[in-house]
């Protein structure tokens, strides 16, 4: 079973909901936050207590200073899905990270190992050198990423570099993925979208509530690596800058709840157009009682397909 779509549209709760339901089941991540321990506040991972409720893989076994990445995690959830198998569960993913879904089930592409050298030369460029650089050698990739998308405009760049091909080049041979081998049920969440910026905004005023400075403090006093994944996730930069004086925190707020309603926002095209047109889209804004009703239904499918 796979349940996707953007942040704070319900994922989680419809995953536990869904595991009751079956009896048996696992709820297995698929979020790029979720998988640090750094970032159970700011990534809205499940609690202790929910987590106890049903068993969950892959949600805060990284440690913020481990640049992970898809092609780890689609090979740690593979090892979750079979753990699962073999337990005679069901395993349910659920998440919103869609590169990670899609290196899972269609694979990924066999791009060698990058020079470090070549590396930390365009990692060390100002954005507007790297995306000119990336115009010069990879045009249609400078087209579709803006300047102030450092980390793919950089991945791009250092892969044409390296390989003498572009990174769509690369991308056409995909190898690894399982959508062949599994019977996949899959669901995305499109909930309306004035009802979700609302709940993107409300959870961040409830994660500053719950103890977001801490979280990032810990972060700050590591003095991890500022381009690490986990120092760039949603609420971190904005936090941080609180925190040093730089910013008030009520702006603090407001860039997060900003950033994390862009974020959902590009998530949720992704999820329109991307997936398999026959993937079922649920697009209403979930309830308690949706949830249950839902879950059933679900539940059925799995028990009957």
């Amino acid at each position: 079973m796979l349940i996707a779509g953007p942040t704070a549209s319900g994922k989680s709760a419809l995953a536990v909901a869904l595991a009751q339901a079956v009896g048996r089941a696992q709820v297995v991540n698929a979020d790029a936050s979720q998988v640090y321990r750094d970032l159970a506040i700011l990534s809205a991972r499940p609690t202790t207590a929910e987590m106890a409720a049903v068993p969950h893989r892959l949600f805060g076994h990284v440690d913020g200073a481990d640049a992970y990445d898809a092609a780890r995690w689609a090979a740690d959830a593979r090892r979750a899905l079979a753990r699962a198998w073999e337990d005679e569960d069901v395993p349910i993913l659920v998440g919103g990270t869609g590169l990670y879904l899609r290196t899972l089930l269609y694979g990924i592409a066999p791009v060698p190992d990058i020079d470090p050298a070549i590396r930390a030369e365009v990692r060390a460029l100002p954005p507007s050198e790297a995306h000119a650089a990336l115009e010069q050698l990879d045009p249609p990739a400078a087209e579709r990423l803006p300047p102030a998308d450092r980390a793919r405009v950089s991945r791009a760049l250092e892969v044409v570099r390296a390989t003498g091909r572009t990174l769509f080049d690369w991308q056409q041979t995909r190898e690894g993925g399982i959508a062949s081998d599994v019977a996949l049920i899959p669901l995305v969440l499109l909930p309306p979208r004035e009802w979700l910026r609302a709940r993107c905004d409300a959870r961040l005023e409830a994660m500053f509530e719950a103890g977001a400075a801490e979280e990032v403090a810990a972060l700050i006093a590591r003095d991890l690596d500022p381009d690490l994944p986990v120092m760039r996730a949603i609420g971190v930069p904005q936090v941080a800058a609180w925190l040093q004086g730089r910013i008030p925190h009520e702006e603090a707020l407001a860039r997060a709840q900003a950033a994390t309603r862009q974020y959902a926002k590009r998530q949720y095209t992704w999820f329109r157009h991307q997936p398999p047109q026959d993937w079922p889209r649920e697009e209403e804004s979930l309830s308690v009682d949706s949830i249950s009703k839902i879950a059933t239904i679900l539940r059925d499918r799995l028990l009957t397909g």
